[in-house]
């Protein structure tokens, strides 16, 4: 029985190290998707949810990196949406609950040529409790913008981390020169 167990988790050991998967952040600062990363430049983001999310994004970029600045070969433009909408009516017309939804809409552009090498959306939303509290509704909303701006920057730094892994954003993020007579 011990033998038939052993010999299962070898097979299952071998075909799982031939399915093609590999670790995100292989190889850590020195690998190619934390490097990439470390190339990414944040643009600055108007209103206080793009304050928010800009500095979530830097200091999950610097995570990236041991600590260092932000790189210039890569800009991060990154445009808010920031949304609140009242859904729990009672009879007397009075809003009881809230959905605040916060979408982004960003592009990974090379620094040098402008060219847009990912093009991609983020959203989040949270669910909000309006009490009879005005102060107590006004700092919910808050936080869930917080918790959703935090939450908008891990997708984002997520999904340029998956762009880099498949080979985007290397170092030659250029388009290739032409041969000459073309």
């Amino acid at each position: 029985m011990r033998t038939l167990l052993t010999s299962s988790l070898v097979a299952a050991s071998l075909m799982l190290g031939g399915c093609g998967l590999r670790p995100l952040y292989a190889n850590g600062s020195k690998g190619a998707v934390a490097q990439v990363l470390a190339d990414v430049d944040v643009a600055a983001i108007e209103g206080h949810s793009g304050w928010l999310v800009r500095n979530a994004l830097r200091d999950r970029l610097q995570a990236t990196q041991g600590g260092h600045g932000a790189g210039k070969r890569l800009r991060l433009d990154v445009r808010l949406e920031d949304s609140i909408t009242g859904f729990g009516v009672r009879a007397d017309d009075a809003v009881t609950r809230e959905r605040r939804t916060l979408r982004a809409r960003y592009q990974l552009v090379n620094a040098a040529t402008g060219e847009v090498l990912l093009d991609a959306t983020a959203f989040s939303d949270a669910g909000i409790d309006v009490v009879g509290s005005e102060y107590a509704t006004i700092a919910a909303e808050s936080s869930a913008l917080e918790r959703l701006s935090s939450a908008v920057a891990d997708q984002i730094v997520a999904r340029i981390a998956v762009f880099a892994n498949r080979g985007g954003g290397g170092p030659a993020v250029a388009p290739a020169p032409t041969p000459a007579g073309q």
